[in-house]
């Protein structure tokens, strides 16, 4: 196993509730190195991170193990089987969407607010 391959698994086992589901591939192509992920689908969250943050700081931390090794790295994390992927928001959406009803938020510390 290479040592870019070796990197991601053990930073992805050590986020994972199920350390023994992930598995990784990888590929060398025109375009560089490319690793393929799969994981438990009960720890999608933990890799994904919220709004993809995990992900892209995994990707990132990826690229300079590559640069070391002088390869492109590239990441995919396969979506597994039974997912109930929700997508994320999109900014144009209205803000009853994204929050709950009016009603139900507390405002009664800044009410008397003077600016």
């Amino acid at each position: 196993m290479e040592q870019d391959q070796q990197f991601l698994e053990y930073v992805v086992k050590a986020i994972v509730n199920n350390p023994e589901d992930v598995k990784s591939t990888r590929t060398i192509d025109e375009r560089g190195v490319l690793i393929t992920l799969d994981v438990n689908p009960t720890d999608m969250g933990y890799v994904i991170g919220r709004r993809g943050q995990t992900a892209r700081a995994v990707r990132t931390l990826l690229k300079v193990v590559g640069a070391k090794n002088n390869a492109r790295v590239n990441l995919k994390i396969n979506e597994p089987e039974g997912s109930t992927h929700v997508p994320a928001m999109r900014m144009g959406s209205t803000m009853s969407q994204q929050t709950s009803a009016p009603e139900d938020i507390d405002t009664s510390a800044v009410d008397n607010l003077v600016i």
